[in-house]
């Protein structure tokens, strides 16, 4: 009898135990975008970055999950790169390469975006700030979308946008948007009586910065806000549904304009220039190929014109901007993450902090994103999964954005097909789950290294309605030794990353390495054999 009753105790456990299990509920999810964010965070040992970022909110994210030391966009510019990683299709795949409205596309408008795929799952889905560049009401659940994606603040001259009083010409020429930079604050001498801060897009809205005590939000403080009430209320309700909760940030992305203190944090006498080795452009074939008046290498060049061509001043003036940005978004980011971690929610809902992309800061002579570079490629790529990610984890392998929407299916069991029809397409990308449980040696489905590509055309090299031309783009593959550029014209560039992490040395013309770049070679999507293509043998 007792040997009868212990097997019936073992039995009532094991039951009990098993509709605990079938009873946990699916986990909730944070995904929060900045834009034009490289590695200048902190929390990732041994990243490039800047010695001078500060970023604790990241940094603290860092440490109770996974950061991945190689996480590259897969387009280095706005509109395709969310277009694909939000629906989880390469560019290339889709056909979406560059500018184009992702929702026009037949491949991505068959498919079902992360936010579709959440909902149909039976998430509450809800978002607000810059997510996609061309927004799609369509995807969030009943409307549950905030604020479009806002640039602001804006500085108004009393006539238009325009560039802030303090920038000189002619990088001010640039306009209001790509070509302003300054610390938001009080309006400067000499400036109409309506000239000052606004935001919003078609529907301007003045932002008093006159007293720092008691100014207004800045669009991400107020997406943050939004972001941390919405968080509450789902906090507060009791058996509802999972939610999917995306926050767009629009800093470091210009105009670079955050409220002064932040730029009180990074005195112009102490800047640190990032390391540029003179003449670094002669041996890339970037510019041979695009335009002079492509906007990275245009906005460096005037840069350096604005300031008399004091090429150190020029930069740190930048820099000082681009480091308060970081700065900005940071606490934006903590004001997100603290909520859910003062919340019922914390053990139960999984964080991912990302960019679209990242920026190059002078490297290659060139100022801006949209380079095959490092710089511009590379991005912070952090995830927090509680029970599943090793808190304070290092992940060494390559891994993209392409890769965000697996990755998520695979941790919240996501089930059905992410494809609305046969005209649609299947995810391109691979979970990075085994790289959360075992950061050093977790088994990985996906490839070696991590594929990108350059939009040929701004060089006018692919005729009209041509654009889903494969050969005639530029594409770069990132190992965790290896950087291999492909050029249109067939022109190549190879850097080691193990001995030359800031690739400043094009090893692509050196015939020892003929053999690693017909490696590399296979992973282009339109593959041509390579040989010892240099910008002599191309004629350039």
């Amino acid at each position: 009898m007792k040997i009868m009753n212990r097997i019936n105790l073992c039995v009532v456990l094991a039951v009990s135990i098993l509709a605990s299990a079938e009873a946990k509920p699916r986990p909730n999810v944070v995904l929060i975008v900045c834009d034009d964010l490289n590695d200048y965070i902190t929390g990732i040992p041994g990243q490039t970055g800047h010695s001078q970022s500060l970023t604790p909110n990241v940094e603290k994210l860092a440490r109770s999950g996974v950061a991945f030391r190689r996480a590259y966009s897969n387009n280095p510019v706005c509109a395709p790169s969310r277009s694909s990683f939000l629906t989880g299709i390469y560019p290339h795949t889709s056909g979406n390469l560059f500018w184009s409205k992702w929702y026009e596309n037949d491949v991505l408008k068959n498919s079902n975006t992360l936010m579709e795929h959440f909902r149909n799952n039976g998430y509450h889905v809800a978002g607000t700030g810059k997510l996609m560049h061309h927004h799609w009401p369509e995807s969030w659940s009943g409307g549950e979308y905030k604020n479009k994606t806002d640039y602001g603040p804006y500085w108004f001259n009393g006539e238009k946008r325009w560039s802030h009083p303090s920038v000189p010409e002619p990088f001010a020429g640039i306009g209001p948007i790509d070509g302003s930079f300054a610390p938001l604050g009080p309006k400067p001498d000499g400036v109409p009586e309506n000239a000052g801060w606004k935001y919003g897009w078609g529907k301007e809205q003045p932002l008093d910065f006159s007293d720092s005590e008691s100014r207004a939000l800045t669009p991400d403080e107020l997406n943050a806000a939004w972001a941390v009430k919405k968080i509450g209320e789902f906090g507060r309700q009791k058996g509802s549904d999972p939610f999917f909760l995306a926050v767009g940030f629009v800093r470091p992305h210009t105009p670079l304009h955050v409220p002064q203190e932040y730029f009180d944090r990074f005195p112009m006498d102490e800047i640190n220039l990032p390391e540029i080795k003179e003449n670094d452009a002669a041996d890339t074939h970037y510019k041979d190929i695009f335009d002079p008046e492509q906007k990275g290498l245009r906005y460096y060049r005037t840069l350096l014109e604005s300031y008399d061509g004091d090429k150190e001043q020029a930069l740190k003036k930048f820099t000082q901007a681009y480091l308060a940005c970081v700065a900005a978004v940071d606490d934006c980011i903590g004001q997100v993450v603290g909520a859910i971690d003062n919340s019922p929610l914390k053990d139960n809902t999984i964080i991912v902090v990302t960019s679209d992309h990242g920026w190059q800061m002078g490297q290659k002579e060139y100022l801006f994103k949209n380079s095959p570079w490092e710089e511009s490629l590379r991005i912070p790529f952090i995830v927090r999964a509680p029970g599943i990610a090793k808190p304070g984890g290092i992940a060494e392998h390559p891994i993209s954005l392409i890769d965000l929407y697996p990755t998520l299916v695979d941790l919240c069991g996501l089930e059905g097909d992410t494809s609305k029809n046969n005209r649609g397409a299947k995810l391109d990308g691979y979970s990075v789950r085994s790289f959360l449980e075992d950061p050093v040696s977790g088994k990985w489905e996906g490839p070696e290294g991590a594929l990108s590509m350059i939009y040929g055309e701004l060089n006018n090299s692919i005729p009209a309605g041509k654009d889903d031309d494969l050969e005639s783009q530029v594409w770069t593959y990132r190992t965790e030794r290896w950087r291999y550029i492909r050029y249109n014209d067939g022109v190549e560039e190879l850097y080691d990353h193990e001995n030359d992490p800031r690739e400043w040395h094009n090893l692509a013309g050196n015939p020892e390495y003929a053999s690693v770049k017909k490696k590399l070679n296979a992973f282009m999507p339109s593959q041509e054999e390579p040989g010892t293509r240099t910008k002599e043998a191309a004629g350039k």
